[in-house]
């Protein structure tokens, strides 16, 4: 169809998924080392640095996702 935009043929959404995501799996590996290793400061900083990231408007433009929600799932997903 002409005129038709398959979002998710997007190069500007496919890369906006592929931060986010990686994002996420960075996190995720954060807290399960924190998990592990509770004193591990460098690991617990780039927990932070991700959050902030997860807080921030770069974060906000790139999704519709609520930082603050990903981040309370993401922490349960790694306490269970």
């Amino acid at each position: 169809m002409v005129g038709t935009k398959n979002l998710a043929e997007d190069p500007y959404e496919r890369l906006a998924n592929a931060i986010i995501l990686q994002a996420v799996t960075d996190y995720r590996a954060a807290l399960k080392r924190i998990k592990r290793k509770p004193e591990d400061w460098e690991t617990i900083d780039e927990a932070m640095r991700v959050e902030s990231f997860f807080r921030s408007g770069w974060y906000s433009q790139l999704t519709a996702v609520d930082g603050e929600y990903l981040i309370r799932r993401l922490q349960d997903e790694v306490r269970e």
